[in-house]
């Protein structure tokens, strides 16, 4: 039986067994009570909920350069943990109507080596990529009116974007309530998705979600109960949820695939359309649909009441159905989510710093999933990884502000109850205790990345995407962002200790963007966006590797932010 069959059917043993696992999801009138399970905050962090999934893949929040009981010095803390993470990303921008939010991205998915992963010599190790990266994304601002600022939101619209020059907090406008899409990917080989990164062992998934923000302007106010909720559905086949999607009512099965979530192979060519669409019901709703193209298999999403989407009351956490709507008519580079570290809208991104390779694994725990669910996790990670970070590794007396590794997980490991898919490495994906690899000690921050579009011996393939497209047309312009510097103990209000790679990371590496143009001498180019350690080949320009994320803006946004100069997004 192959693994992801026994994936699925565990899995749905299981949870038949254990809790309400439907086969839709209904919509339902507000308002919604919050459930003892839920998301509504994927950090973890709700004073009234218990995490279904702690370790979801939030939208790093920005700080601000004056004091609230939730950010200082630039950063933002949740019920007084950072949780910020390393995004590194590629904006892209137009003001041609319509680029703010109807895009479509076509990519070939990466292969990983034959070979297993190994844990021997940091920087010369097989490398897989669900080391590398939990979830290359894809983004768009969606309007919320009771995310943050808590203002109205006029959908499809730029009279969103704030007025507020940075430092502001008075006599402007806020901008439009804001909310964070991501199109998540998550790639095959740490199983079960629920407390760790993959759907199973051998193929890639992905899932629409949105998080918002409970705080008014400036962060003065945020709900402790509800900061950050997320709605969740994976892309499905039959564009019906697998549980329930609001931040309130989610639970096990909403993070759990069934026979109807989309599969892809590595090495499948997809193409991802991202657009305002008709709702159920009357009205519109956001909408994105996959195409894989080598397979011909179609799985779509709407973020629609009708599936169970709410947006969130600031005053009591309690949700109300809602259909999200792309929140901009154009992707101008003032068009942002007003609260995220990304200063973005329509961009390409791969979440990473968020796996450490181990040895082995130690100190064990009980993570609880849903009444009666329970797994098994361990604190520890034991081996050279941990061991080159040295002095700024985690514990009580870390220099990096990482409390400890967990999520940790044996290599074998078939978590218990979920009876998943066998992991095929011992790993932590330090997002338990903090989100993120604040000591900069895992894969992502050595040499292991791809140097082409195809694996080696020891390392996997990139992504290949094309440029973007919208209505057909290319985006006229792109940069290149990164909230690193967040995260970097090392990272000073005066923009001192601020650098790339991360003054602490033992391997003294920063993945980077690479364009790849194709075709010269034979008609039109063809431009492609691959990611990693391409630096070498026809046609390769690797912007001077991490120096094409320009400089440290904090002194001019508040926050540390490295940002570089915005490009020609012309290919030739």
């Amino acid at each position: 039986m192959s693994s992801r069959i026994v994936l699925r059917v565990g899995l749905g043993l299981v949870l038949s067994a254990l809790l309400y696992l439907g086969t839709a999801a209904t919509a339902v009138a507000g308002p919604l009570k919050p459930s003892s399970f839920g998301e509504l905050d994927c950090n973890g962090q709700s004073t009234v909920q218990t995490s279904v999934n702690r370790r979801l893949n939030c939208t790093d929040v920005r700080g601000f350069s004056t004091w609230t009981p939730n950010t200082w010095n630039g950063r933002f803390y949740d019920n007084g943990l950072y949780i910020g993470h390393d995004e590194p990303d590629m904006t892209f921008l137009s003001t041609t109507p319509g680029s703010g939010n109807n895009v479509t991205w076509t990519e070939t998915l990466p292969r990983d080596p034959s070979a297993a992963p190994t844990v021997k010599t940091p920087g010369s190790d097989v490398s897989h990529w669900f080391e590398l990266t939990v979830a290359p994304w894809f983004s768009m601002a969606m309007c919320d009116p009771n995310s943050y600022p808590e203002a109205a939101c006029t959908p499809l619209s730029d009279s969103n974007a704030s007025t507020c020059a940075p430092f502001q907090t008075t006599g402007c406008y806020a901008g439009g309530g804001s909310a964070f899409m991501e199109l998540q990917l998550y790639p095959p080989g740490m199983p079960p998705f629920v407390d760790s990164t993959s759907c199973n062992d051998t193929q890639w998934c992905a899932a629409l979600t949105i998080d918002s923000l409970e705080c008014t302007s400036g962060f003065t106010t945020c709900n402790p109960a509800c900061i950050e909720p997320v709605n969740f559905a994976w892309i499905q086949t039959n564009g019906v949820p697998t549980g329930p999607a609001s931040p309130q009512l989610s639970n096990l099965a909403t993070f759990t695939p069934n026979s109807h979530t989309l599969m892809m192979n590595p090495g499948d060519q997809i193409t991802v359309h991202m657009y305002d669409a008709k709702a159920p019901g009357g009205g519109h709703a956001f909408e994105v649909v996959i195409q894989d193209l080598t397979t011909g298999q179609t799985g779509y999403m709407q973020a629609s009441a009708a599936n169970g989407f709410a947006n969130t009351s600031p005053a009591n956490c309690s949700g109300t159905p809602f259909n999200f709507q792309p929140e901009y008519a154009t992707a101008a580079k003032a068009n942002i989510v007003p609260w995220a570290a990304l200063q973005t809208n329509i961009s390409t991104e791969f979440e990473i710093g968020h796996f450490t390779p181990c040895t082995s694994v130690s100190s064990p725990a009980t993570l609880t999933l849903g009444l009666g669910v329970h797994d098994t996790y361990y604190n520890t990670c034991n081996g050279p990884y941990e061991a080159a970070a040295g002095a700024s590794g985690d514990g009580p007396t870390s220099l990096s502000g990482e409390v400890s590794d967990a999520l940790c997980y044996p290599a074998g490991d078939t978590h218990g109850q979920l009876r998943s898919a066998p992991d095929l490495m011992s790993g932590c994906m330090d997002d338990f205790a903090q989100n993120g690899d604040l000591d900069f000690d895992g894969s992502s921050y050595w040499p292991e990345w791809p140097t082409g579009s195809q694996p080696t011996a020891t390392l996997p393939g990139s992504f290949v995407q094309q440029l973007p497209t919208t209505a057909g047309k290319q985006y006229a312009q792109f940069f290149m962002q990164t909230d690193t510097a967040l995260s970097e103990s090392t990272c000073q209000p005066n923009g001192t200790g601020c650098a790339l790679p991360p003054p602490t990371a033992p391997g003294a590496f920063y993945p980077y963007w690479t364009r790849v143009t194709s075709g010269h001498g034979r008609g039109q180019a063809t431009c492609t966006i691959e990611f990693g350690n391409v630096s070498t080949g026809a046609g390769v320009n690797d912007f001077s590797g991490d120096a094409q994320y320009g400089s440290d803006l904090q002194s001019t946004l508040g926050y540390p932010e490295f940002e570089g100069p915005v490009m020609s997004n012309a290919c030739g």
